[in-house]
Formats: C-alpha cells, sequence, structure tokens
C-alpha cells in the first residue's frame, strides 16, 4: 500500500511553507531557549539613583562626593550624598542590615576584624596623609618616645582616631586619659597653647596651608617616621610617602630636610550588586575628580586597583584593566546600556538562528530526497512481488498499487531543481508497468 499521507493519496499538493516550518521550528525553539536563558541572566536597566555616603560637611570626602555628584548627573544619574562624622560611620552605614547608602568612602585600614560582608572597592581614589605634630626640645624619632603625653588623635568615628590608635597600640602607647578627641582646628589651637602635645591630623585637617603655618610655628616639629619602611610591612594599608625638603614651603625650605610621612588611601567602597555601568560611570568621575597631580600624587595615579580589606569589584578590574566598552566610550550613558542589555539578548540569534538557516538548503534538499527515495522503495518492493508467475487478480492488484504510487508522485510539489528525478522516476514506473502487462 502506499504510504504517502491523505493530501497525496488525494491528489492535493503539501505547500512547501509546511516543509520549511519542519526544518526552521528547531532552530526556532533552540533560540527562544537561549533568548529565555539570556533574560535570566541579563542586569536590568542601571539605576537613576545612587546614595553615598561621604563623611562631615566641607571635608575632603565631602567635597569629593559632592563632585562625583555633578558628573553622574550630567549623565542622568541622582547621587544623594549624605554627611557623616567619617570613614568609621561610612563603613557602619554601609554595613547596616538593609542599608540604604549604595556607595562610600571610607580610609583603608578602618575594617580592621569587622565582616565586611559583601562590600567589595572600586579602587583606591586619592591618598589621606597622616600628619603629625608635636613639641618637644630635640627631634623624635619613634613614636613611643610619645609615652605619657597628651596626645589628639580625633573623634570616636573618625578615620583619624582609627589609624592613631593602631599606631600608638604598635608603640605599646595605651588610652589611659592621655587620647584625647580633639581634631582639626581645635586640636591645632591645642599644641599651639600648649594644652596637648602632640596631635594627629589627616585629610582636610591636615592640609598643606596647615601644615605649612605648623611649620613656621615656634616649637611645633612636624614627626619624620624614620621607621616609614616597617610601618608599611606591618600596616598593609599604609604608604611611605618620601617627601623632598622644600615641599611646603619653597622660600622657607620648609621641611629643611627630606622627610617620610604614611598614608593610608581613601577606596571607593560599593555592594556586590552595583550595577556595572555605575561602576564604570563612579571610576570616571573618579579618573576626573582624583586623577591630577598634587604635592603628594602624580598625574593619573588615582584612581588605583589598591586591594587593602576589601576584595577588587570584578567590573573595575576590568575597567582597569581595558577601560570603558565601545558603546559607553563614544555613546551616550543611557543609549550605551540599553544597546548593552540588547546585544546580551540578540547574541543568541546570531550564534543559533544564523547558523542553523545556512544548513536549512542542504537539510531541506535531504528532506525532498527521501520522499522520492521512499517511491523508489516501494516501486522495488512491488517489482519483486510480480517476479515469477503469478494470477491475474495478483497482477491487477499489482497494477492498481503502481497507479497510486504513481499518483503520489505526480502529487509530490517539490523544486524545480529535483523535477528531472521525478520524469526519470515515472518512465522507470513506465517500465514497470510493461512488465507487469506482459
Amino acid at each position: 500500500m502506499d504510504e504517502g499521507t491523505a493530501e497525496e493519496k488525494q491528489g492535493r499538493p503539501r505547500f512547501l511553507w509546511t516543509d520549511i516550518l519542519k526544518q526552521v521550528g528547531p532552530a526556532l525553539v533552540v533560540s527562544a531557549v537561549a533568548i529565555i536563558v539570556a533574560f535570566h541572566f541579563v542586569r536590568p536597566a542601571p539605576p537613576d539613583t545612587l546614595t553615598m555616603a561621604s563623611g562631615p560637611a566641607g571635608s575632603r570626602f565631602d567635597l569629593v562626593a559632592r563632585r562625583y555628584q555633578q558628573i553622574l548627573a550630567r549623565n542622568g544619574i541622582t547621587l544623594n550624598v549624605v554627611t557623616t562624622a567619617g570613614s568609621l560611620d561610612n563603613l557602619d552605614r554601609l554595613l547596616a542590615p538593609n542599608s540604604v547608602v549604595d556607595i562610600a568612602l571610607v580610609q583603608a585600614g578602618t575594617a580592621a576584624d569587622r565582616d565586611i560582608g559583601d562590600l567589595q572597592s572600586l579602587g583606591s581614589v586619592f591618598y589621606v596623609p597622616l600628619t603629625i605634630f608635636y613639641r618637644n626640645s630635640v627631634p623624635l624619632e619613634r613614636l613611643s618616645q610619645l609615652r605619657g603625653q597628651r596626645i589628639a588623635i580625633g573623634p570616636s568615628g573618625s578615620g583619624t582616631r582609627v589609624l592613631a590608635l593602631a599606631l600608638l597600640q604598635a608603640n605599646e602607647i595605651e588610652e589611659h586619659g592621655q587620647l584625647l578627641d580633639l581634631e582639626g582646628e581645635a586640636a591645632r589651637k591645642a599644641l599651639l597653647n600648649g594644652t596637648v602635645d602632640a596631635i594627629f591630623l589627616t585629610g582636610d585637617s591636615a592640609s598643606s596651608d596647615t601644615v605649612r603655618e605648623m611649620l613656621h610655628a615656634p616649637g611645633v616639629r612636624l614627626f619624620d617616621f624614620a621607621q616609614a619602611d616597617a610601618y608599611v610591612r606591618h600596616f598593609h594599608y599604609l604608604n611611605k610617602l618620601a617627601l623632598p625638603a622644600g615641599t611646603f614651603d619653597l622660600g622657607e625650605n620648609l621641611p629643611a630636610s627630606p622627610i617620610n610621612m604614611l598614608a593610608p588611601t581613601a577606596e571607593l567602597l560599593a555592594h556586590a550588586d552595583l550595577h556595572p555601568a555605575l561602576s564604570d560611570l563612579l571610576l570616571e568621575a573618579a579618573t576626573q575628580v582624583n586623577g591630577s597631580a598634587s604635592l603628594l600624587q602624580t598625574s593619573g595615579q588615582f584612581p588605583t586597583p589598591l586591594a587593602h580589606d576589601f576584595p577588587i569589584s570584578p567590573d573595575a578590574a576590568r575597567y582597569y584593566k581595558s577601560g570603558k566598552s565601545f558603546v559607553y566610550r563614544y555613546l551616550p550613558f543611557w543609549i550605551a546600556s540599553l544597546l548593552d542589555r540588547a546585544v546580551v539578548v540578540f547574541l543568541p540569534i546570531v550564534l543559533v538562528v544564523i547558523p542553523a538557516l545556512r544548513y536549512l538548503p542542504a537539510v531541506y534538499g535531504w528532506r525532498v530526497q527521501s520522499r522520492i527515495n521512499r517511491r523508489y522503495r516501494q516501486l522495488m518492493e512491488l517489482e519483486r512481488e510480480s517476479l515469477g508467475s503469478i494470477a491475474p487478480e495478483v497482477r491487477a492488484a499489482l497494477l492498481e498499487r503502481l497507479t497510486a504510487i504513481e499518483k503520489s508522485v505526480i502529487a509530490l510539489k517539490i523544486p524545480g531543481s529535483h523535477a528531472e528525478q521525478l520524469y526519470v522516476m515515472r518512465q522507470h514506473m513506465r517500465f514497470v508497468r510493461e512488465n507487469l502487462s506482459v
């Protein structure tokens, strides 16, 4: 019996689009699955609002955050800046449950033995130099020589106090009523009027103007870290700054001889789920704001991927290695963000559908050829049954089957490239019919 479809038995041709659909269908299914998987992994659009913990109002930390705010605003991102007590306060806000703070400037070394949770560093953005002034008749060579004296180390929550306590404890100077929470201008005045013997200043409280003024003050000395290399070995977050004579005052040659200072860096911290596009934007802002040369840094030295207590974000590491991606480099931020996500969606189509389409003609040709071959198998089977002596009624049945096969061949709708094969097949059918008619 004929194995053709009902349409073929009735003499109606099948439409080619059904065959094409059978070939394209698997590729479409695979592409749909790939797109669904891509949508699962693709990041949503970056948020248009971020909250940043900076530092005390008017401090360098706060001023830097305000400049970031201006740069992000030009790209359509609103950066809400929250003033705080300092680095320790910033870190606490980032680590707080259900924290509303997305990013913060934190002085390196502040984390100590804390659980840092999901926090990652986008890199260090500037030095926070430590400056120690003291009163003494002769220069001091070691911090341990301050034991028993009145020392201003800054208020609780400040990075100055955290760093000062770490260095003093390393020199076996404990807090026994001699460590005061004065900072900045209050600490400077206390040293000048003799109510304290030494002061620790960092960041804004140790600006170049302040250092220059203190160097001119009678009886006040700037501490030279002769053991700077050893401190850097003991405290991985510290950096040695070797300053030549005259750094702060060329005319008066202050300091009069080269000195060593120590400085942690300010790190830009964020939660691990910070959108990659915003990570790039923040690092671009840091490059503009913090990349210029100063008395303590060279041009282009910051931002830099210095790893301390926090791992460098993978997105930041990629930025430091290759910079912004092509679309973010040449297109507006929001257009680039849209294209960046669109690529993830359409990439499966490029990788799956297009290669599949290349093989469709060959697959379709194989399918058409298989239908022709099936008719030949039917014809060969019929011819084998006709061998030898056969009864008239069997012969009639075979002729009827041959007619059905021939009709199914005529009903086949195939491209012109295979038409010659059909006509050759019909000649073979005529040969079989002649043999059956003998």
